[in-house]
């Protein structure tokens, strides 16, 4: 396996990102050593949150919440799953695979002895964190999840499956407004997969993902003209030069220096099991846990993000003893957008 790994050069710049690195060596499959990295900040007495990043970003996403948490006397843990931040970035797209994610992040939890855990993912930090929890139960005294969920489609029809396959392998061309277009639509009805797959093929199609660029626009608002000219220099492969890059741009493209360092952007939103695929076993079984479990669980929306509007039932069937807190708005990166709400929230939780 060849592992690649951003040199810390390229996370200087972020001033307000000057947590202690804390790295933890892995074992591959294949023998190959990755080196996965958290931050631990907060008070070491106090109640322990596990916070987990998504896709196309990193454990910087939840430096708002950071000191908020610490004010109430809670120390975070957040790590950067494989491929992305300060963790190493396997190059080939077959290293990827919602499986190797899973057991990757299941030997970083165990070789850190972490206990008595509060768990909180969003995005692909929940469908990981979500498996995590129910091959490590013992380890965990709280769940919480926000805009995530564990998808699971056994009983998709064939021709649904064949169109996702088909459009998926085929020659079309997306651009990011197209892709944008069709995915803001997944909550219209209609199997989600349709609509996911736009996300899906453009994110694999593009070879030099602008993640930093995707990732600003869907957490901060600015200037039209500026952020089509910013979107200009990223489409033609030159955006880590653009003067018109905000600086939250900057900071989510920093774990990139070069497009081969982006296979895990890339590859993982294909890994996202909206049809039956080789996780389904794996999801099912982890869904049996939840529906028998009574861990404390709380699901929290955000309640205008496409991706996740609606999932309430699916989640009410897969863990029935789960509290719904009311939808707080902020978008799927609700933990950029809406600190101060869902922080409260968390808080409230832990201590009640």
């Amino acid at each position: 396996m060849k592992i690649l790994r951003t040199p810390d050069k390229y996370f200087k710049n972020i001033k307000e990102y000057s947590f202690k690195p804390i790295y933890t060596n892995i074992t591959a499959k294949d023998g190959s050593e990755i080196r996965i990295h958290h931050i631990d900040v907060g008070p070491s007495n106090g109640p322990i949150l596990l916070a987990m990043h998504g896709q196309p970003v990193w454990s910087y996403l939840y430096i708002k919440m950071i000191p908020i948490l610490n004010k109430a006397g809670i120390r975070v843990i957040a790590p950067d799953l494989v491929g992305y931040g300060k963790s190493d970035k396997p190059a080939s797209r077959d290293d990827y695979s919602y499986q190797n994610q899973v057991d990757w992040m299941n030997q970083w939890l165990r070789k850190n002895d972490l206990k008595n855990l509060i768990f909180f993912g969003q995005d692909w930090g929940g469908l990981i964190g979500l498996r995590m929890i129910a091959d490590n139960s013992e380890k965990f005294i709280k769940i919480s999840m926000g805009n995530t969920g564990l998808p699971y489609f056994p009983n998709t029809s064939q021709s649904v499956i064949d169109e996702v396959i088909s459009f998926r392998t085929s020659n079309k061309r997306l651009s990011l407004f197209s892709m944008m277009k069709e995915v803001k639509k997944m909550d219209k009805g209609g199997h989600p997969a349709l609509k996911f797959m736009y996300w899906q093929k453009y994110t694999w199609d593009a070879k030099n993902l602008p993640s930093g660029f995707l990732s600003s626009s869907m957490m901060e608002k600015r200037n039209p003209f500026i952020t089509f000219l910013d979107y200009i220099f990223h489409i033609i492969g030159l955006g880590k030069f653009s003067p018109f890059s905000s600086k939250l741009v900057k900071a989510f493209e920093s774990p990139f220096p070069s497009p081969e360092y982006k296979m895990g952007p890339r590859a993982m939103p294909s890994h996202v099991p909206m049809i039956p695929d080789q996780s389904l076993e794996a999801v099912g079984k982890a869904r049996d846990f939840f529906k028998q479990s009574n861990i404390p669980f709380l699901a929290v929306f955000a309640g205008n993000d496409p991706v996740t509007n609606n999932m309430e039932n699916d989640i009410r069937e897969m863990a029935p003893n789960v509290i719904f807190n009311k939808t707080i708005g902020g978008g799927h990166f609700f933990q950029w957008t809406k600190p101060e709400k869902l922080s409260n929230v968390l808080i409230d939780f832990i201590y009640n």
